[in-house]
């Protein structure tokens, strides 16, 4: 009878987990479901035709999710931005700050170096298995200069 109690536990607990995963958000869902199951956006943009919520999870994890719900307020769009295949859409000498803020959301870092004369956005990223980070540079006008990589550093990389 223990047994049952702590599997019937263990699976609420489970499922309770899952509905915090934005990726399981159903289509045609409306704004107050989707708060329900996730809490308040990180940020929010206008878009033409419509409202985006943004869930990230930066600096502690690697994800962005964007929820694009339609004018009627449903959820017509899903997708998750912090993947290295999504971000060779970041055009150089084109997007804005705004740009990069609509789609990626707020850095998890943002850097400056002595060779560049502006902020580093940096956010984190799995590339495939690897942990990575993606550095956005942005001129004084806030204007994306450079896209960059760089692997995530891992507890063992310290030195002594």
């Amino acid at each position: 009878m223990r047994c049952r109690r702590l599997a019937l536990a263990s699976g609420l607990a489970l499922l309770a987990g899952c509905a915090g995963m934005p990726e399981r958000v159903p289509p045609g869902s409306t704004r107050a479901q989707i708060e329900e199951r996730l809490g308040r956006p990180t940020a929010e943009h206008r878009l033409s035709d419509g409202t985006r919520l943004q869930y990230s999870r930066q600096p502690a994890g690697a994800q962005v999710y964007n929820l694009d719900l339609g004018p009627d307020g449903r959820l017509r769009r899903l997708e998750q931005v912090m993947d290295v295949a999504w971000l060779e859409r970041v055009e150089v000498g084109r997007w804005t700050r705004d740009d990069v803020l609509l789609h990626l959301g707020r850095p998890a870092w943002v850097e400056r170096v002595a060779r560049f004369d502006g902020d580093i956005w940096t956010y984190r990223v799995i590339d495939h298995v690897w942990q990575r980070r993606v550095h956005i540079y942005l001129s004084p006008a806030g204007v994306v200069q450079q896209v960059m990589y760089s692997d995530e550093p891992m507890p063992d990389d310290r030195t002594p």
